[in-house]
């Protein structure tokens, strides 16, 4: 493997949150933990971006997201990756069909909040996204009504997976996905940049 690329095994479970993380947040790493717990997996990468196409502002230095993401994490499960920037890639699309290059074998979920599954039909290719890699949709503040009535997720509705059955999420084939209900942190990366912080 490269370096600077985290390790993978064949047949382990990684789940994939990307993101600007501009600022990372608990929030972030209660739902990677809430991640871990509920679809059983063996890790949780971040995909810290080098920039988030559907915002008009660009994020803060690279580097400086790095660093504040990784001063957040405990857990050795939730690792924190510049992978796209390593690879020279902003699309998603683009992004999951190079780790299943380079990481034969391995099983990735997509992790996404509900505010991103509300606007999930603008995302470049979002239809090939929802069939290269299961999605697991987790519930944020005032967005979970909207993101099960958005239009993904009225296409993707013969893919859903009942929340009962979350745990069988990272070994189905796309299109698969499933909402997952959790206790939901008011923190958003938004609010804590016009707050100063």
């Amino acid at each position: 493997m490269r370096t600077g690329f985290p390790l993978a095994r064949p047949g382990q479970r990684i789940g994939l949150l990307g993101g600007s993380f501009d600022p990372a947040h608990q929030g972030h790493v209660q739902i990677s933990k809430a991640a871990l717990r509920r679809l059983r997996l063996d890790r949780v990468w971040w995909l810290v971006s080098p920039g988030n196409p559907l915002k008009a502002r660009g994020p803060a230095p690279l580097d400086r997201r790095l660093q504040v993401a990784r001063a957040l994490i405990h857990d050795p499960r939730i690792v924190v990756t510049d992978l796209e920037s390593r690879l020279g890639l902003r699309m998603t699309a683009d992004t999951l069909a190079a780790l299943d290059r380079l990481y034969p074998g391995v099983r990735f979920v997509w992790l996404m909040g509900s505010d991103n599954m509300a606007q999930f039909h603008h995302w470049d290719r979002w239809r090939q996204i929802a069939g290269q890699v299961p999605i697991a949709v987790l519930a944020r503040p005032g967005t979970r009504l909207s993101a099960r009535q958005s239009v993904a997720a009225t296409v993707l509705r013969p893919a859903r997976l009942p929340e009962t059955r979350a745990a069988e999420l990272p070994l189905r084939a796309a299109p698969a996905w499933v909402l997952l209900n959790l206790p939901m942190s008011p923190l958003s990366s938004t609010g804590l940049r016009e707050a100063g912080a």
